[in-house]
């Protein structure tokens, strides 16, 4: 396929997507049920966490998890008692056990009680560093400044061990983009889009690949770097926003 021709391909499944019924089928409807930033930035990044699998579960599992936060998720975490949090240790979502859930709440906590919360977090990220694999680095490391049982390193991404770190990358997608189409959110507008990595996973990976954008097998941080700088080639202010397309050609089906 021409240069020209595979740039009108992806615009045009992008606007195809990129539309409000989009937010019916996916996890970005659940931060979507809520209106205060600290609300939306939680909810989000709970579904973002869980988001492998079938995303009705991913949906409807998330829901479970928030849906027993009285008053919202910013009001609970500030304000639960530790016993409070323990109430979650049942839960499961494929390899995401109740030990994964209770610690991720006890996580987010600290980073509203200690840390000024996720935005903080990930802007002091960038703006120390710049980039956003450091600033995925610098999160992880606050994530896991407090205790923290060893089985739940797995559920945060480690690109120095190769993870593609689909979540977090996704997580930022809805939480910095912002266009008039209101499917991503565009509350934290200290994060460039142009500095954002595209959410690889198995639907998006294979799409790039017949369309001749990634050769590598993996989906690896490298095949993550190599797919967004192809992306910048297209759109070098808004790469990300090919997620659409990618992903929606791949799990959905492309649209004529």
């Amino acid at each position: 396929m021409k240069r020209k021709e595979l740039y009108q391909l992806l615009e045009e499944q992008y606007l195809y997507f990129n539309q409000k019924y989009f937010i019916e089928t996916d996890p970005i409807q659940v931060p979507h049920y809520f209106s205060k930033e600290e609300d939306i930035e939680i909810a989000g990044f709970i579904a973002a966490s869980l988001a492998w699998g079938q995303r009705p579960v991913i949906i409807r599992n998330a829901f479970y998890i928030l849906e027993d936060m009285p008053g919202g998720p910013f009001e609970f975490l500030t304000t639960a008692e530790d016993y409070m949090l323990q109430g979650f240790e049942n839960f499961k979502h494929r390899t995401f056990n109740g030990t994964d859930c209770v610690f991720f709440l006890r996580s987010l906590q600290n980073i509203y009680r200690n840390h000024g919360g996720l935005k903080n977090v990930f802007y002091d990220g960038y703006k120390l560093y710049g980039n956003i694999p450091d600033t995925l680095r610098h999160f992880r490391q606050v994530f896991f400044s407090i205790p923290f049982p060893g089985r739940t390193l797995k559920h945060i991404a480690d690109i120095d061990r190769k993870s593609a770190a689909k979540r977090l990358n996704m997580f930022l997608r809805w939480m910095v983009r912002k266009d008039e189409n209101g499917v991503d959110f565009g509350i934290w507008n200290e994060i460039p889009t142009s500095a954002l990595y595209i959410p690889l996973d198995v639907h998006s990976g294979s799409v790039a690949r017949e369309l001749g954008l990634l050769k590598r097998k993996q989906n690896d941080w490298k095949s993550v770097s190599y797919l967004t700088h192809k992306l910048r080639e297209f759109d070098p202010d808004d790469p990300v926003k090919y997620d659409f397309a990618l992903f929606g050609i791949g799990a959905i089906g492309r649209k004529e």
